[in-house]
């Protein structure tokens, strides 16, 4: 990326990155739990990257972030989005578009240490990657 003021990105083009970093980091991890068919991949991962999970990552690394973060963050949340998730509130689709420009902006910056302790410390403290008894049942089928 050429030098320029990552601030003067739109809070939901950082959004659009962000999404689709998290969603790499998500498939990653997941398919590293062992061989499984696509569709249960899938519904592992859904799990973990819907709105709902991801406001609770960011109220879990809230202490964590810096000042600049939580102004990222913040511009990212109250970004005026004219589209909103069909099984999600609006809060938690708010939240959820912060966290992805959070992570949208930090790749850009190439922080990307940065971006994979917050997502360590987010499952870490919420167990959002803990795979229930039934799950790995269905994994080893």
């Amino acid at each position: 990326m050429p030098d320029i003021d990552l601030k003067t990105y739109s809070p939901l083009s950082l959004a659009f990155l962000g999404d689709a970093v998290y969603e790499i980091i998500v498939r990653s991890i997941v398919t590293g739990t062992g061989n499984n068919h696509p569709n249960r991949l899938h519904n592992m991962s859904a799990h973990i990257v819907k709105a709902q999970s991801q406001r609770m990552m960011v109220e879990a690394l809230e202490p964590s972030f810096t000042d600049e973060e939580k102004d990222i963050l913040r511009r990212g949340r109250n970004a005026k989005s004219y589209t909103h998730a069909k099984n999600a509130s609006v809060a938690d689709y708010r939240m959820a578009t912060g966290f992805e420009t959070l992570l949208g902006y930090l790749f850009i910056k190439g922080d990307n240490d940065r971006i994979l302790t917050l997502i360590r410390k987010g499952f870490d403290d919420t167990g959002l990657l803990d795979i229930r008894p039934s799950d790995r049942e269905e994994t080893n089928k």
